[in-house]
């Protein structure tokens, strides 16, 4: 592990051991942060990460720790230039994603955070899937999500959820609209940004993804601080 001044806090280039697995990643937190929120990559390098990393920086200037966690190990990556894979693979990717999330909650570093996931595209299916796994998660974003692979399990979704969609990319509108009828979380959202793609690429799109994600999470995982807060001091009454 080492560490460098990114956007003014503090990056640790961390290795999580799962097993007989090493994954990457780039954990950041701010002073005073009160969430963290889990941004996974598939991809083959983290540093080439620029739209993953640049969301992250958005977030972060919102107040919260933010963790990008490479989900392939090196030779999955290798097998993955030609096949892709593993990084379709929902319920691969999400299997990750729960250990990830029991690695934070373990962690002295962030045990005291509350956790939320943000996932895009097949990434954002294994987000879903990951929190329909692990009552810990306090709020999940998925933007433009493959959930048509979850099937059944999206009725285990307990978690706040946020969908985002483009307002060009009419299958994934209509893949989210289905999807989130099974979601079984009481507050769960769709939104449709007016005149993005599916990738987001347009000029604002992104920063207007990166908003509304804050605001959800300004909204879940900080009521899920109040929650433990209350409950700890009726312990001790």
């Amino acid at each position: 592990m080492y560490k460098k001044q990114a956007f003014e806090v503090e990056e640790q280039i961390i290795t999580v051991q799962l097993g007989q697995v090493k994954l990457e990643g780039e954990l950041v937190i701010p002073e005073d942060a009160q969430g963290i929120v889990v941004i996974p990559s598939a991809k083959s390098s983290i540093k080439h990460e620029h739209r993953l990393r640049y969301l992250a920086h958005l977030l972060r200037q919102a107040g919260w720790a933010t963790i990008l966690i490479h989900l392939l190990t090196q030779e999955e990556d290798r097998l993955d230039q030609r096949s892709k894979h593993f990084r379709c693979n929902i319920l691969h990717l999400a299997t990750r994603l729960v250990g990830i999330t029991d690695w934070l909650a373990e962690n002295s570093m962030t045990f005291n955070l509350k956790i939320g996931y943000f996932g895009a595209s097949a990434l954002g299916g294994a987000v879903l899937l990951a929190a329909a796994q692990r009552t810990k998660v306090c709020s999940v974003v998925a933007r433009s999500a493959y959930t048509y692979l979850i099937g059944s399990d999206l009725t285990y979704l307990q978690a706040p959820t946020l969908l985002i969609v483009g307002g060009e990319d009419y299958p994934t509108i209509a893949m989210n609209e289905d999807a989130l009828l099974q979601i079984s979380a009481h507050d769960k959202r769709l939104e449709v940004i007016p005149n993005a793609s599916h990738k987001f690429e347009e000029p604002g799109t992104l920063e207007e993804a990166a908003r509304l994600a804050n605001q959800w999470f300004k909204h879940h995982l900080q009521l899920a601080n109040s929650n433990q807060t209350y409950l700890q001091t009726l312990s001790l009454v």
